[in-house]
């Protein structure tokens, strides 16, 4: 059985098995041993998963093409297959409300949007790894005063650890994909919860760095009208992209005073 990679799924499957171990072999020794593969496709990198032991693994897979092939040619798959949407999944229901560890070759045209839903279940998802786009992993991991620096940075980076690992050039995909790739690491920190607003501290790092090129003392103002105390911080003199998490949670507990002031 021939599984056609779809364009509007996103889906460019990896022929490489070199690269296809190497990250099966970014989930820890030390667990969680209960595992979720977001788009398994025709099971490259879910073959050196079921390799691993101990390991509970599930996927996830929306082509019904792909759940048939995967049905067809993986016995230790029975019963194992959720042939569905990440997207649009209950995640506390997946393992029972367990954590598990995420991984994937994740769809291109959705990644960001995956880790997003990821962070809304960070405590029930402590770990994370797989292959995205280049340009998005770089984001994800990227430094204050980067360019690469922006929304997803920070808000990933206030809850997870994450290391950039190792870049995959096009051609060890069929289609090959029109950018490079890369594989990324991401590892629960010990923030349980942010010393601010939490929601404010989305919304606040959402204003400035959709405004990332003017100062936050003129980004901020949707937030704040243009009545508030512009010499309250230093931080208003400083653009988005060189703003750490901590000095992001300074500002969002700035704008919080400004609000009820």
């Amino acid at each position: 059985m021939y599984v056609k990679p779809k364009k509007q799924l996103g889906q460019h499957f990896l022929t490489d098995m070199g690269i296809a171990k190497r990250i099966a072999d970014t989930l820890p020794a030390e667990g969680p041993f209960k595992v979720l593969e977001i788009g398994p496709g025709t099971g490259v990198l879910t073959q050196f998963l079921l390799q691993r032991n101990p390991i509970d693994l599930l996927v996830i897979e929306i082509d019904n093409e792909s759940v048939a092939y995967l049905n067809q040619n993986f016995e230790a798959l029975a019963g194992k297959i959720i042939a569905d949407d990440f997207l649009k999944y209950d995640v506390p229901s997946i393992f029972g409300g367990e954590p598990f560890a995420l991984i994937g070759n994740y769809p291109y045209n959705i990644s960001s949007q995956i880790f997003f839903k990821a962070l809304e279940h960070k405590e029930q998802i402590p770990f994370i790894s797989g292959m995205l786009q280049k340009e998005v992993a770089e984001r994800l991991a990227s430094k204050p005063g980067k360019k690469a620096y922006g929304i997803l940075s920070v808000l990933l980076q206030a809850y997870y650890d994450i290391e950039y690992l190792f870049t995959v050039p096009p051609g060890v995909f069929n289609p090959p994909p029109k950018v490079q790739s890369a594989v990324i690491k991401m590892v629960r920190n010990s923030v349980t919860s942010l010393p601010c607003n939490e929601v404010l501290f989305k919304q606040v790092v959402k204003t400035t760095f959709n405004q990332r090129r003017k100062t936050i003392r003129n980004s901020i103002k949707p937030l704040l009208g243009a009545e508030f105390d512009k010499a309250g911080t230093p931080l208003l003199d400083k653009r988005p992209e060189q703003l750490s998490v901590a000095e992001f949670v300074k500002l969002t507990s700035w704008v919080e005073s400004q609000q009820k002031a």
